[in-house]
């Protein structure tokens, strides 16, 4: 139950005022249809989530435990880090005309995931938890809880949230998370001290 509770925050928060966000704001504004949209996005992300989960637990087994524990807290804390620079928007686009609303969601929703630092902290968090289903099911539900509001109270919503305040939680918790692994999990310290 971890998994699925620290995966959805993670990625809850992680996601606010990501590039995706965007993107689910321009689509609805583009379409005008939330439902289809809100599906797109269920769909792009449980596949796109669900392989990147797997690759994080698949590690797991190829690299020494110890070693591995290490890497997963030190990602961590650099994903942390990361989440402070702002996405680059300027390759969204809303697609071409005369595709169904669904299928033009799914394939833009996708490809923007590919390489996205919630993908990288799904790796991440799968590698960490060692649980393919709950980390999907979590960053998937992590994922639409900060995307669906975005549907359906578009623009307003996004304008009143305090960004950059959003963006610190998320470093923090990602960055209290790594150092909890490194430090406890691991006992890296150990190892500095022989």
């Amino acid at each position: 139950m971890d998994a699925l509770i620290t995966s959805g925050l993670a990625i809850g928060l992680a996601e606010i005022g990501d590039k995706t966000q965007l993107l689910t704001l321009l689509l609805v504004a583009r379409f005008a249809r939330p439902w289809p949209i809100f599906w797109a996005i269920v769909a792009a992300t449980l596949i796109n989530h669900g392989v990147s989960a797997w690759f994080g637990a698949t590690l797991v087994d190829l690299i020494d435990p110890r070693l591995m524990t290490a890497l997963v807290g030190l990602a961590f804390i650099g994903m942390g880090l990361w989440l402070l620079k702002p996405d680059d928007d300027d390759d969204l686009g809303v697609g071409a005309p005369g595709h169904g609303v669904f299928l033009t969601s799914f394939v833009l929703f996708f490809l923007a995931e590919i390489g996205d630092k919630t993908q990288i902290a799904t790796v991440l968090l799968a590698a960490r938890f060692e649980d393919v289903l709950l980390v999907t099911l979590g960053t998937t539900l992590g994922m639409l809880a900060a995307n669906a509001p975005v549907l359906w109270l578009g623009a307003r919503f996004c304008e009143r949230l305090p960004m950059r305040a959003i963006h610190v939680l998320a470093c923090s918790v990602f960055i209290l998370l790594g150092l909890w692994v490194v430090l406890v999990e691991a006992k890296a310290w150990q190892w500095l001290l022989g």
